[in-house]
C-alpha cells in the first residue's frame, strides 16, 4: 500500500488532503492507509500533507513510511489552527480539505464537500448539526452540551447561520484558501470560526453538509482548558480583523 502506488501526486492536483497530527504515532498509519486507498479509487492527481505539530513522540518517522505523503514539520506544538494553516498554504490542490488525524469524520464524506465544490460553492463545511442521525459515535453529555453552548456564543457574536463551526472536516477552493489562511492569525482550536468569519467577510459561498462523524475516546481536547482558551480566542477574532479590508486589499 505504502510503497507501490502510482504517481497520482503532481504539482497541478485535483485534490489536497491536509492532516494536522499532534502525538498521532499510534493512529497516524491506518489513517493514512485509508485515506489513500480512498483517493486512488478517484483516479485522479491527489496529495496528502500531514503537519507534525511538534509531536513527541514517532508521528513523523510513521509518516516518512508513506512515500507519497508530504511531511512537514513544525519545530514545536504551536496549536491545530497553526497547523492547519501551514498545510493549506503549502497545498497546491484545486479543492483543499483537512481532516483529524482520527478521521473521526470518515474519508470516504468527502464525496459531499467535493460534490457542493463542483456546484460552485468556495467553503464547504462538514457538520454534525444539520442531521444529528448521523453522528454515530456521541461525545460525553457534558461535552456536547458545551459544545453546543459554544456555537450558541459563536452565533451571538460572530457568525450567525453556521450551526457546527467545529467540525474538524472543511473543504476550500484554491483561490478562497490562499486568501483565507493568509489572513488568519488564531493558532488554537479558534481557528475554525476565524476562517468562517473571514470567509463571511470576503462574501465567498459557504455551505453546511451534514457528515457522519464517531467520536474517538482518545481525543486530545481538553473541555475544560480547551475551551476557555477558545472563548477567548473568538473574543480575539473582531480586534484581530478590525480593519479587515484593508488587510485584504
Amino acid at each position: 500500500m505504502t510503497e507501490n502506488l502510482s504517481e497520482m501526486n503532481s504539482n497541478n492536483p485535483e485534490f489536497s488532503v491536509i492532516i494536522p497530527a499532534y502525538n498521532e504515532e499510534e493512529r497516524i498509519h491506518n489513517t493514512l492507509n485509508k485515506v489513500i486507498a480512498y483517493f486512488e479509487n478517484f483516479k485522479k492527481e491527489y496529495e496528502i500533507i500531514v503537519v507534525d505539530d511538534g509531536s513527541k513522540d514517532n508521528t513523523s518517522k510513521v509518516v516518512e513510511e508513506f512515500q507519497t505523503v508530504k511531511l512537514i514539520k513544525q519545530e514545536k506544538n504551536t496549536g491545530k489552527g497553526a497547523a492547519v494553516r501551514k498545510g493549506m498554504l503549502e497545498a497546491k490542490g484545486k479543492f483543499r480539505i483537512f481532516t483529524d488525524a482520527d478521521l473521526s469524520t470518515p474519508i470516504y464524506e468527502f464525496t459531499k464537500l467535493y460534490q457542493k465544490y463542483q456546484d460552485g460553492y468556495d467553503i464547504c463545511i462538514g457538520s454534525r448539526a444539520v442531521d444529528y442521525s448521523l453522528i454515530k459515535v456521541h461525545q460525553p453529555f457534558y461535552r456536547e452540551f458545551m459544545g453546543k453552548t459554544f456555537n450558541k456564543i459563536v452565533q451571538l457574536l460572530l457568525i450567525k447561520g453556521i450551526k457546527d463551526t467545529q467540525c474538524g472536516f472543511k473543504g476550500f477552493s484554491d483561490t478562497a484558501a490562499t486568501k483565507i489562511f493568509n489572513n488568519a492569525k488564531i493558532d488554537g482550536f479558534g481557528f475554525d470560526v476565524e476562517i468562517i468569519y473571514l470567509a463571511k467577510k470576503l462574501n465567498y459561498r459557504i455551505i453546511e453538509i451534514p457528515v457522519e462523524w464517531y467520536n474517538d475516546e482518545r481525543s486530545k481536547v481538553n473541555p475544560i482548558k480547551d475551551s476557555i482558551r477558545m472563548f477567548k480566542e473568538i473574543l480575539k477574532i473582531r480586534k484581530l480583523h478590525q480593519n479587515f479590508k484593508d488587510e485584504v486589499e
